[in-house]
């Protein structure tokens, strides 16, 4: 998961302590997924606190040679199959330039039959100098 996140250019790396203890302890509402044994993609997210009946996805990392698979929709539509009967929604942030994640994120909530929303969250000078905004999505 580490080494997918760095190779990306674009996500914020953490240790692969961070990400071990995710893969770990977040299993139920994370998935990692494998081709031969290699790990190619990858969601993390967790069940908000301050709302039980949502789940928030802190991050989705793609390896490049897996890209244009749909393996990204694939990976949160599993989760979401998987935490049916306990959400109600899925929030993520996205930074205003991330095309890529938004249009993931509104193919997700289509063919789910739910719409995106989308709304201020996080400003720059929040998030550490070179850092975008963080915008929160919801799929409701």
């Amino acid at each position: 998961m580490w080494e997918i996140t760095r190779d990306t250019g674009v996500l914020d790396e953490n240790s692969t302590y961070a990400y071990t203890l995710w893969a770990k302890e977040f299993a139920g509402t994370s998935v990692v997924a494998e081709v031969e044994g290699k790990v190619v993609g990858f969601v993390t997210g967790f069940i908000r606190p301050s709302e039980p009946d949502t789940i928030f996805v802190w991050q989705v990392g793609v390896d490049a040679d897996q890209r244009g698979k749909k393996l990204a929709a694939r990976m949160l539509h599993d989760i979401l199959d998987r935490l049916d009967s306990q959400v109600v929604r899925l929030r993520t942030t996205i930074s205003p330039d991330n095309e890529a994640s938004q249009k993931l994120f509104a193919s997700v909530a289509r063919d789910r039959g739910k719409e995106l929303v989308r709304e201020d969250y996080l400003q720059a000078a929040d998030l550490g100098e070179g850092h975008e905004p963080e915008d929160l999505y919801s799929i409701v």
